[in-house]
């Protein structure tokens, strides 16, 4: 890939660029010069204003872009993979985010910023749009850990079938192994 290729990192649910998985991959990348190829912008609780500030950047950059997608982020990087003709790496995705996240209705606060925001039927709605019918494997690099306490990693290994996959015994929704996996990450976005 060329010398201008970025990341787009999509957080997950209630979660935001303060995230250690955004951090990590933040210090891995200034630590090589390279920290301005990472954009993680703090994504609206409203998927279809979360869904068009992805798009907003996906359409203003030039040169080639690699959606990072973790949780609920992964539910939104396959669908704009899928969309814009992107290849992207998912985290422990949301592969049903609707069903997964119907037991959030309600306030909610961000687990990084403490601010609270009410998750609505309208925005189940939304998600339920949002949900790509067919992926093509060759964009895809799963990682999942099958200790996942919020999402069944099963599911993902099934939705994700023929992509590039990294299942890990153990681990948590956090994917707790996400520092030894940045080399090859960053290998995956061609940086």
């Amino acid at each position: 890939m060329s010398s201008m290729s970025s990341i787009l990192y999509l957080h997950g649910f209630a979660s935001s660029p303060a995230s250690w998985k955004v951090r990590e991959l933040s210090n891995a990348l200034k630590a090589r010069g390279q920290g301005y190829r990472l954009i993680c912008p703090a994504l609206s609780t409203v998927p279809n204003e979360a869904i068009a500030q992805a798009e907003a950047i996906i359409e203003s950059r030039v040169g080639p872009l690699t959606l990072i997608g973790s949780s609920l982020g992964g539910y939104y990087a396959t669908w704009l993979a899928e969309k814009h003709l992107l290849r992207a790496a998912l985290i422990n995705p949301a592969v049903a985010a609707p069903a997964s996240l119907e037991k959030y209705l309600g306030p909610q606060t961000n687990l990084h910023t403490g601010a609270p925001f009410e998750f609505t039927e309208a925005h189940l709605a939304q998600l339920r749009a949002l949900e790509a019918p067919k992926i093509t494997p060759g964009r895809y690099f799963l990682m999942v850990e099958t200790g996942d306490e919020v999402l069944d990693y099963r599911k993902a290994v099934q939705r994700y079938e023929g992509c590039k996959q990294a299942v890990f015994e153990g681990g948590d929704h956090s994917f707790t192994r996400f520092p030894e996996m940045v080399p090859q990450l960053l290998e995956f976005c061609g940086l």
